[in-house]
């Protein structure tokens, strides 16, 4: 019998887990019924009472499997403890506020029986807010623009995948991960399944601006060296621009005797070429640092408990 495994991270999400279960449990009997499956949570250190309630599914049902961090590692170090454990014939990525709806599994499901193997959600009606949806759509272009490599990314956890492409994602252990990325990074046949958006059921988000912002700058630092390109090709464009206003100066100088006046240009062009040394070091030290984390090969995640049959 084939099984469909789904993996849903959770921080502080205590409010939503009882409706989000009731309703992954009658998709998973009606829709899914000739299958096996598993539901594994992932309490992301919570701080809230949403392990004592995930241990209480366990207790009542043991289709239900829940893998407790010793501390809060992040959310894609929480999904990537779920394809970890999993060991499902097809595998269901999503998030637990119930914007990812149940009731879409089955679209993506049927997709990928079309002879994909990967297919994710792209959310229709989205119930999210202006500034939101702007923020979302600059994370796409930026991704877009800066990640050079032929691979499928984009900013939905949402999808189904096959078993063989969960085995390759865990040959991939890089420290600051950006999961979708490495879901396209390892390749096979991807889709985009319109799936309608679903409003959350309580609570609010744990994605603020300040999250959103350095998510993208993980997406981009983890998968592309073009900030290293673009700081080098503006390095040199300000070395061709010094060298034509050299000798603008000079030749003004030695033709017509114009004398070299304007401290307040002066100031401001080393305002600008010392705020721009600064960026460089800057774009130069996130790499260095990353570099860093990852030779100290330290474990992903830490599980304090796993709570299975």
């Amino acid at each position: 019998m084939e099984k469909i495994s789904v993996i849903i991270p959770l921080y502080n999400e205590a409010e939503n887990i009882v409706e989000l279960y009731r309703r992954l449990k009658d998709v998973l009997q009606k829709d899914f019924s000739i299958f096996d499956y598993e539901i594994i949570f992932i309490d992301d250190g919570s701080s809230d009472a949403a392990a004592d309630m995930l241990l209480d599914l366990h207790y009542r049902d043991t289709k239900v499997k829940v893998l407790q961090f010793s501390r809060n590692f992040g959310h894609h170090l929480a999904i990537t403890a779920g394809l970890d454990y999993t060991n499902g014939d097809y595998v269901v990525m999503m998030d637990g506020d119930l914007q990812d709806q149940p009731e879409e599994i089955k679209k993506l499901y049927h997709k990928l029986k079309e002879g994909y193997d990967v297919v994710y959600g792209e959310r229709v009606h989205k119930k999210f807010s202006l500034m939101r949806r702007v923020l979302s759509e600059c994370f796409n272009f930026l991704i877009r623009r800066f990640i050079e490599d032929p691979i499928v990314i984009n900013s939905t956890i949402f999808r189904i995948m096959t078993k063989q492409v969960v085995e390759n994602i865990r040959l991939l252990r890089e420290h600051n991960r950006y999961i979708v990325g490495i879901i396209g990074w390892v390749g096979f046949k991807h889709v985009a399944e319109p799936v309608e958006h679903g409003k959350r059921y309580k609570g609010e988000s744990k994605y603020n601006f300040s999250r959103q912002i350095d998510l993208a700058l993980n997406a981009i630092f983890s998968f592309s060296n073009y900030p290293l390109k673009f700081i080098t090709r503006l390095g040199l464009f300000f070395v061709i621009i010094s060298f034509g206003l050299g000798g603008v100066i000079i030749f003004k100088k030695l033709i017509y005797n114009t004398p070299i006046i304007g401290w307040s240009s002066l100031i401001v062009s080393v305002l600008v070429i010392g705020g721009l040394q600064i960026t460089i070091l800057g774009v130069i030290g996130e790499y260095l640092g990353r570099n860093y984390m990852e030779n100290k090969n330290r474990p992903l995640y830490i599980v304090r408990n796993y709570w299975h049959d």
